[in-house]
């Protein structure tokens, strides 16, 4: 009982230390997607999906929820929404070329196809897409692809 005791103790010591280091934060004064939205026109109803199950890790934007001031899920967030930006970030849409353009879109529409978009952990917590959803996203980006789709 003791060793359980003390290990308790020392969890919640880390637990406690770990309120004092904040990650940095993705919070640009503004949220870029204009660049991205006026290239591939989303609907309204694309849009809101985007605003809603997107944007938040693949922009220079995010709007953090009152947990992301408590480690340790200050710090998972913090992860996942730089992992996001690594691999989309539709802020920096205008810096991509044709070619990448089309690799991200065609990237969107297999993570959403396979399910890992939006993240496990994001769907868990803030709801995923519908099917309804995800097959007007997947069809919105197959026509957004049309413009940047070069023959090889």
């Amino acid at each position: 009982m003791k060793i359980l005791k003390k290990v308790l103790i020392g969890a919640l010591v880390v637990l406690v230390l770990l309120q004092f280091y904040r990650p940095d934060k993705n919070d640009a004064p503004i949220r870029d997607v204009a660049a991205f939205e006026a290239e591939t026109l989303p609907t309204p109803e694309i849009k809101t999906i985007l605003e809603a199950k997107c944007y938040d890790c693949h922009s220079n934007k995010t709007e953090y929820p009152w947990y992301a001031e408590v480690a340790p899920f200050s710090i998972l967030i913090a992860d996942h929404v730089e992992e996001g930006n690594e691999h989309f970030n539709v802020s920096k849409w205008n810096s991509y070329d044709d070619k990448k353009k089309d690799h991200k879109l065609d990237e969107l529409i297999e993570e959403v196809e396979e399910g890992e978009m939006p993240e496990k952990g994001y769907a868990l917590i803030h709801g995923g897409i519908s099917d309804k959803e995800k097959e007007a996203l997947i069809a919105w980006t197959r026509k957004a692809r049309e413009k940047y789709n070069i023959e090889k």
